[in-house]
């Protein structure tokens, strides 16, 4: 912005109409708007109105004189740096610009006025100003870019540590896949070779039809381990891009429940474990049972997982508007802290124990719940189990 752009806005005041004309008529130019006040008063409401480059006052008039006008602009935080310029008819004998010197003038002007003296004067200071305001202007601006940078380095670091963040969950998730991925691979590996020998050695007792269920059960296991891991990592890519189809039908949950237990017997069994259901009666709903039963296999495989070979206690019935499974172990439990981040992407319960799996099960349980508008919660301490609760609205949510 150049100079001449600012608008300065300047202050005349004297008792005598003609005089502010004529004196206007000196000042006046197209970049300048003039102001005119005929008393002290008419004069303190426009200084409290604008912001004036120079004020000009006659001495003498009616009321409050020139330098009490000029005393209270001096003790006004808005005013007091306003230029004076006093303007007066009387002799120099009265010595008077003495005193409004002493009143903060910055200048005296005896009438007649000089009207080349007027103008220099006047031009001087509204220079002055005008470089002020622009050095003001700069400075605004400057603080204004300061801030500006602040904040963006503030969002800044925030998106570098989620990025940083994100490449370790990246980092982890692939040594988590690579590793979980190798496990069932490397079975069907080693089952594969096995047989191959088998058969350049022409061993036909390895193939009995006993040996040949024993090999279909392994590697039955072995692709439903793959099979999961991949559904698994399907569902957040579904998740993350809100493509998590839920296709809701009516059935009994408490049927699904007990007929999901009868399915866990050989992971029971394994995990030295036992399960006590209580599912009395039917609890009907509208829901989608494959992802209400994809919940129920995740809470049931991590009680086995971290129940410590103690009896886990399954629930399932109504209470309100709600229906509800809990899933409670007797194992490790879980600390206050690590239950705000198990229902995150890859976490996973506990670092100490060896254990399968992405730690995707509880996200994706937890996105299956809230797409049915239920809720997912748990209750634990270290070394006292854990309490999983389902919650499902027992009527359609539109």
């Amino acid at each position: 912005m150049l100079l001449s752009d600012i608008q300065a806005k300047l202050l005349i005041v004297d008792d005598l109409p003609e005089n502010l004309l004529a004196l206007e008529a000196l000042i006046k130019r197209e970049d300048r708007t003039v102001y005119k006040a005929l008393s002290a008063d008419e004069a303190l409401s426009l200084l409290l109105q604008h912001e004036f480059a120079i004020a000009i006052l006659d001495v003498q008039m009616p009321g409050m004189n020139g330098f009490e006008l000029a005393e209270l602009m001096r003790g006004t935080d808005k005013t007091k740096n306003i230029p004076i310029v006093f303007v007066s008819a009387a002799g120099r004998e009265m010595n008077y610009a003495f005193k409004g010197y002493e009143s903060g003038a910055v200048d005296f002007l005896h009438k007649p006025l000089d009207i080349h003296a007027v103008k220099s004067k006047v031009n001087v200071f509204v220079d002055l100003y005008r470089q002020r305001k622009a050095v003001r202007q700069q400075v605004e601006a400057l603080e204004k870019s300061r801030r500006e940078q602040e904040v963006l380095l503030a969002q800044l670091k925030v998106t570098q540590s989620e990025l940083e963040h994100a490449v370790r969950m990246r980092d982890d998730f692939m040594s988590i896949v690579s590793h979980e991925v190798r496990t069932p691979l490397n079975g069907l590996i080693l089952e594969t070779q096995l047989r191959k020998m088998h058969l350049a050695r022409d061993n036909a007792s390895a193939f009995t039809m006993d040996k040949m269920q024993a090999m279909v059960e392994r590697d039955e296991r072995q692709i439903q381990s793959l099979i999961r891991l991949i559904e698994d990592m399907l569902d957040v890519s579904r998740i993350r891009t809100g493509k998590l189809s839920i296709r809701p039908n009516e059935f009994d949950l408490s049927r699904l429940v007990t007929t999901l237990v009868h399915t866990f017997a050989s992971q029971i069994n394994a995990a030295q474990s036992s399960i006590n259901l209580r599912a009395e009666k039917p609890v009907v709903g509208q829901w989608d049972e494959f992802r209400i039963e994809q919940v129920v296999s995740n809470l049931l495989t991590n009680a086995l997982r971290y129940g410590a070979k103690s009896p886990i206690d399954v629930s399932v019935y109504a209470e309100g508007k709600w229906a509800v499974v809990e899933v409670r172990d007797q194992g490790i439990g879980i600390s206050e802290e690590n239950q705000q981040r198990i229902f995150l992407q890859f976490e996973r319960v506990c670092a100490k124990h060896a254990v399968a799996g992405l730690g995707l099960g509880l996200f994706i349980s937890e996105q299956i719940v809230a797409a049915h508008h239920g809720k997912i919660t748990v209750h634990s301490a270290l070394g006292e189990g854990a309490l999983f609760r389902v919650s499902l609205p027992l009527e359609q949510n539109s």
